[in-house]
């Protein structure tokens, strides 16, 4: 009867050396903001938070609408309307459902199954748009590819409320950063082997790249069986009911916090980061997408930016994520400013400088991501989390599809204007981030 508990404490005790190892304890602030009995758990769970996050992003990665797919439809034939839709699809798709989703996942107590059937329904699209892209062309591959990425992008929406919520409530809040961080990091090193191996020729692209895809759907499978494993504590209940009612009233929390405002003002205005890299390619006169190893080099400054930033970001962001979104406004700032008077000066005509400029940029968004995770769950108190994340990311949405204007904006006054005006949005970011509270150094 001693064997069945043998295991558990080994299994523990591994996850105790991880955790120690990744985290530095060393302060005494480890079960910070979550419950004594959560706390038993936290280095298991924080392992289980940092592979399962390494898998998604990893898989995010390998079908980059950005990049792979819009690569995979203009390949393979599929109309440039299809190629235009696949950013605002995937990236407002994921975020303007999440107001009403949140408040049918807040009567769940247990919110880990939730997020476990999201990436098992993307895992299930991933495959489906690698099927496609063996066996479709033109206008069929393309309509299917971007109804399989809504279809996606909605289900990554109910993955991205309910794991706030699930972090919230098993990893301390001085190492939910770390966690971040760390799955980033990792998932970087997967994606860089992946682009090196497009960039080195020695394999046929186009099979590489369809690989890559039903790999991604494998990673994402695979995650959702392993979160299941989570130790999470049930989590209040109320507030779940009719979506529209609960919508109307997330929506007041803008107007009773001012700090979720400020935060919601910052995180808008650091939009630039994510919708400037399609208009810095444009910027280049040899489209380098277009060459043998395009793809592969532009993947590589995406996924290095990654994994040589992401666990400092995340261990800064454990300190002040405050902090982390200033420096990653004006990191922005600079490196759209740089690209500017490259553009303006004729300086753009090497491969190598986009991808260098993009490293730049793409160093500050993994800032951005992780500092705005990280404010926004300390910020939130656990009543108020899940509300709060669906809230500032339906806004986001709806900001994301309008930033569908600097196309029309960049065929009439070009690439370099909507990149100067990304700038400046940078810097005000900058501005509006050092109103926010420290909240890491709230009891």
């Amino acid at each position: 009867m001693t064997k069945p508990t043998k295991a558990p404490k080994a299994e523990r005790s591994a996850a105790k050396i991880a955790f120690d190892l990744l985290t530095a304890e060393d302060d005494g602030r480890v079960c910070k903001d979550i419950p004594e009995s959560a706390c038993r758990d936290q280095p298991q769970n924080f392992l289980i938070h940092v592979i399962s996050l390494s898998l998604t992003k990893a898989a995010d990665g390998f079908i980059n609408p950005k990049l792979v797919l819009s690569w995979i439809l203009t390949a393979m034939g599929a109309p440039g309307f299809f190629v235009g839709l696949l950013v605002p699809v995937r990236e407002a798709g994921a975020l303007l459902p999440q107001l009403f989703i949140a408040g049918f996942l807040r009567s769940l107590p247990l919110r880990k199954y939730a997020w476990a059937l999201g990436s098992f329904v993307q895992g299930a699209c991933a495959a489906g748009i690698a099927l496609a892209a063996l066996l479709l062309r033109g206008f069929e591959l393309g309509l299917v590819v971007v109804g399989l990425l809504a279809l996606l992008a909605v289900a990554r929406s109910v993955c991205s409320v309910s794991y706030k919520d699930v972090l919230g409530k098993t990893v301390g809040k001085s190492r939910r950063g770390t966690a971040t961080g760390t799955a980033s990091t990792v998932a970087a090193a997967v994606v860089i082997l992946y682009a090196l191996t497009i960039s080195s020729g020695m394999f046929e692209k186009q099979y590489l790249v369809i690989v890559g895809l039903f790999m991604a759907a494998g990673f994402w499978l695979l995650s959702s069986v392993l979160f299941l494993s989570l130790t999470e504590e049930k989590g209040a209940t109320e507030g779940g009911g009719n979506p529209f009612a609960v919508a109307k009233e997330h929506l007041g929390y803008v107007f009773s916090d001012g700090q979720l405002g400020l935060f919601i003002l910052t995180r808008g205005l650091l939009i630039a980061t994510a919708l400037a890299p399609p208009f810095m390619v444009a910027l280049q006169a040899q489209d380098v997408r277009e060459g043998v190893a395009g793809l592969g080099w532009l993947l590589l400054a995406s996924a290095l930016a990654s994994l040589c930033s992401s666990y400092v970001w995340g261990r800064l962001a454990d300190v002040s994520s405050r902090k982390v979104l200033m420096l990653s406004g004006a990191c922005a700032g600079v490196a759209l400013l740089l690209t500017v008077l490259c553009a303006r000066l004729d300086w753009l005509q090497e491969t190598w400088q986009l991808p260098v400029l993009l490293f730049g940029l793409m160093v500050a968004y993994e800032g951005v991501r992780l500092g705005r995770s990280t404010h926004l769950v300390d910020m939130a108190n656990p009543d108020k989390r899940a509300a709060y994340t669906a809230l500032s990311n339906t806004v986001i949405g709806v900001l994301l599809l309008l930033g569908g204007v600097f196309s029309v904006v960049a065929k009439v006054y070009g690439e370099v204007t909507v990149l100067a005006w990304f700038c400046g949005m940078s810097f005000a970011a900058c501005l509006s981030a050092s109103r926010l509270r420290e909240v890491q150094s709230e009891d």
